[in-house]
C-alpha cells in the first residue's frame, strides 16, 4: 500500500479476518500489516481492524484492534492502560492569547502537583496507591497538554450541541495512566507473559480490576492536567470528551460479547457516549473534532487516535538535524509554539515525523466511520520545560 493517487477504499474489505479501513493515499508500511495480520491469527481472536494511522509497533501493530472471544490478550494493551485524548473548553478569548507571556509563564506540568489530591480521587473513585505522585503529570513520548483554537466550524449545529463558542481557545490533553500502568504491565509479564488469560478465571479477574483502576487513573490524570493548564493561563476549562486508546474491554460485537483490544484505537461507543471525539495531528498540523457514526461496528467500534507516526522514534533526529536547529522546531508552520527542553524528543515529535492527518480524517469519513464537527489549530504544546534525565 503506497503513495497511490487512487481513491480506493479499503473499508471492511476482510482479508481473512483482517479490515482496513484506510485508501490508497495512506501510506502503510508492509511491518504494521505484518504485525496486524500475526497478531489477528492468535487463538481466539475473530476480527483485526487497521486504521490510516497504522504503524509498526514493539512486536503489536498500533493503530489497531482486535476482537476475541474466550480469551484475551492483556499485553495488547501495553504498559500505558487507559492513555487517550481529554478535550476541554475554555471561557479564554483566542483573540486575547498572550502567547509569549503564556510561553514563559506556564511550566511544571511534568512535575507532581503540590494540591490536595483527594478530591480527584473522590472525583474518580480512585483508592490511594504508589503511583500517585503522577497524577497530573503529562509523561513523555508523544503526550502533551496543548491550547487550541478554532480555525473552521464544518458543522455548526454539532458543535453548538457541544456548547462550543469558536471565540474561544480549547485545551487538548493525550496522556494515559503514568507509572500505575507501568507496574500493573509489569505484573502481568512476570505472572504470564504475553499470553492470553481465560475469561472469567482468576487471573483474568484480577487483571480486569486492576486495568479498570488504570482507566479511571488514567482519566482523573487528564482531568488533572487539564485542570493545571487552565489554572498556568488564567482560564476556567470544561471537559467536553475524554476517549480512551489503549484498553481491552468486554463489549457487544455482531450479537454476541466479545473483547475488544484497542492498541492506539479510539473507543467508537466512547465518542459516542460523549457526542464528540478529538483526533490530533502533529504539533505543527490541526487537530479534527469529529462525531463518530452509529456504523463502527464494522471497524470493531473503533476508530483512528492521531495522524500516526511515518519513522520509528530515534530516526527523526538524523534525518531532520542537518535541516531544523532546535530553535527552529519550537515554532510551527501554522505559527504555534513548542515547549520542550528535552533535544532528543523535540526531534522525535517533529510534525515530520508523522503521517497526513487531513489523510487520516479523510479515509475515516470515507469508511462512513465519522464526520468532522471542526478543525483546530494548536498554538501552543507544553511537553517538557527541562530536558529529561532518563
Amino acid at each position: 500500500m503506497g503513495n497511490s493517487n487512487s481513491d480506493t477504499l479499503h473499508s471492511g474489505t476482510p482479508h481473512g479476518n483482517v479490515r482496513l479501513f484506510t485508501s490508497d493515499k495512506s501510506w502503510i508500511e508492509g511491518a504494521a500489516l505484518a504485525q496486524l495480520n500475526h497478531t489477528a491469527g492468535l487463538p481466539g481472536m475473530v476480527m483485526a481492524a487497521g486504521f490510516p494511522d497504522l504503524h509498526p509497533g514493539k512486536g503489536i501493530a498500533v493503530g489497531a484492534a482486535f476482537v476475541s472471544r474466550g480469551l484475551f490478550y492483556p499485553a495488547l494493551a501495553g504498559n500505558d492502560i487507559g492513555c487517550g485524548m481529554s478535550f476541554w473548553a475554555t471561557d479564554l478569548p483566542a483573540r486575547k492569547l498572550k502567547l509569549d507571556r503564556i510561553e514563559k509563564r506556564i511550566a511544571g506540568l511534568e512535575q507532581p502537583w503540590d494540591g490536595d489530591l483527594d478530591p480527584w480521587r473522590a472525583r474518580f473513585q480512585l483508592a490511594p496507591s504508589l503511583a500517585d505522585a503522577g497524577l497530573g503529570t503529562i509523561g513523555g513520548g508523544n503526550h502533551f497538554a496543548e491550547l487550541q483554537v478554532v480555525e473552521e466550524v464544518r458543522d455548526a449545529a454539532a458543535f453548538a450541541g457541544l456548547g462550543l463558542d469558536k471565540a474561544n481557545a480549547a485545551i487538548l490533553v493525550h496522556s494515559g495512566s503514568r507509572a500505575l500502568g507501568q507496574d500493573i504491565f509489569q505484573e502481568l509479564i512476570a505472572r504470564h507473559g504475553a499470553n492470553p488469560l481465560e475469561e472469567g478465571s482468576e487471573a483474568a479477574s484480577h487483571y480486569l480490576a486492576r486495568h479498570e483502576h488504570g482507566l479511571r487513573f488514567a482519566r482523573a490524570n487528564r482531568a488533572l492536567i487539564a485542570h493545571r493548564f487552565a489554572g498556568e493561563i488564567g482560564a476556567e476549562a470544561r471537559g467536553v470528551s475524554d476517549v480512551a486508546h489503549n484498553m481491552v474491554t468486554r463489549e457487544e460485537f455482531e450479537g454476541a460479547p466479545a473483547w475488544i483490544h484497542r492498541k492506539g484505537a479510539a473507543s467508537t461507543r466512547e465518542a459516542l457516549a460523549a457526542g464528540a471525539l478529538m483526533i490530533p495531528g502533529s504539533r505543527g498540523t490541526p487537530s479534527y473534532l469529529v462525531r463518530a457514526t452509529d456504523a463502527g461496528e464494522k471497524a470493531a467500534w473503533s476508530l483512528a487516535h492521531g495522524a500516526g507516526r511515518r519513522w520509528q522514534r530515534g530516526y527523526a533526529k538524523s534525518r531532520l538535524s542537518h535541516k531544523y536547529r532546535v530553535e527552529d522546531l519550537q515554532r510551527t508552520e501554522l505559527g504555534g509554539r513548542v515547549i520542550c527542553e528535552d533535544r532528543e524528543l523535540l526531534y522525535d515529535e517533529a510534525p515530520q515525523a508523522y503521517k497526513d492527518i487531513a489523510q487520516v480524517i479523510a479515509d475515516l469519513e470515507a469508511a462512513d466511520l465519522i464526520t468532522t464537527i471542526a478543525v483546530y489549530r494548536p498554538v501552543l504544546t507544553y511537553k517538557v520545560r527541562r530536558a529529561s534525565d532518563e
